[in-house]
């Protein structure tokens, strides 16, 4: 079953208004940051008090018009995510992540991202990612263009070179750790501290891959979509396709995953199972 054009345009325009209201809110914030460590632990993820005050900004304008739907969001409470079930037929879910690079942004660096994406199926099927910092709107939908601004974008297929850029992530991975140095001698490297991003910025073409071992699923879930109506290719770490995933059974595990164009994604991954 898919839904119809019309409905993914009005859900599609629902999420625009809540990533720019929240981007919006997230950049006046900004100014005043405020951080803490979650379950209050040195071992624990950052949080500010921006986190929870957008994403609260994208779930209530998201349920002004459709109140069936269901949330998966980062910031719920005692360190745990946000769930709350669908109650529609259709069972879509939203899939949230307020400020995308707290670590930036709890440190004042205006490089973080609001990521919205809604699932059905398993899989996303509206996507947006705003970059408030730069005004800079992302957003795909199922069966359409990948869009920045409302300009079409797709991926960049050049071949892998020496001057190519490649987003890696900023925490070192010691399973990983050889993959990426294999994948940074062919190529350079880049981290901007937000995997939504990242994943943004593969499917416009600035970047001709990236890698991610530690996001979550509200870190990647519109980026998967953009990249994928980009002309992308997106997969696990195995080279098998990422997903479906099902919101409700999800327990905030990492989706490890590897988005590149087509022409580079295989060398781009044997490179780093090496």
């Amino acid at each position: 079953m898919k839904l119809s054009h019309t409905e993914l345009s009005q859900m599609l325009e629902t999420a625009v208004v809540a990533a720019r209201l929240a981007g919006q809110r997230a950049m006046e914030e900004l100014r005043y940051v405020a951080r803490s460590i979650k379950n209050g632990t040195t071992g624990g993820e950052m949080v500010t008090q921006a986190d929870p005050i957008c994403q609260k900004l994208i779930i209530d304008r998201i349920r002004e018009n459709f109140p069936d739907h269901g949330f998966l969001a980062e910031e719920g409470t005692d360190g745990k995510p946000l769930k709350w079930l669908p109650r529609g037929e259709e069972a879509i879910w939203w899939i949230i992540d307020p400020i995308d690079g707290t670590n930036n942004y709890a440190n004042r660096l205006p490089c973080f991202s609001v990521s919205i994406a809604a699932f059905f199926e398993g899989r996303p099927i509206v996507a947006v990612i705003f970059d408030p910092a730069n005004d800079s709107m992302f957003t795909a939908v199922q069966d359409g263009d990948a869009q920045l601004n409302t300009v079409r974008i797709t991926v960049n297929d050049d071949k892998l070179n020496k001057f190519a850029l490649f987003a890696i992530e900023g925490i070192a991975h010691p399973l990983a750790d050889q993959g990426v140095r294999a994948i940074a001698a062919q190529c350079r490297t880049r981290c901007l501290g937000s995997t939504a991003l990242h994943l943004a910025y593969v499917a416009r073409g600035a970047l001709i891959g990236t890698i991610s071992v530690s996001g979550k699923l509200w870190d990647i879930a519109a980026g998967t979509l953009l990249i994928e109506q980009a002309g992308g290719k997106i997969t696990t770490l195995d080279g098998t396709p990422l997903g479906p995933i099902d919101p409700d059974n999800y327990d905030g595990s990492p989706c490890p995953l590897l988005a590149a164009t087509p022409r580079n994604h295989a060398e781009l991954l044997n490179l780093f199972k090496q």
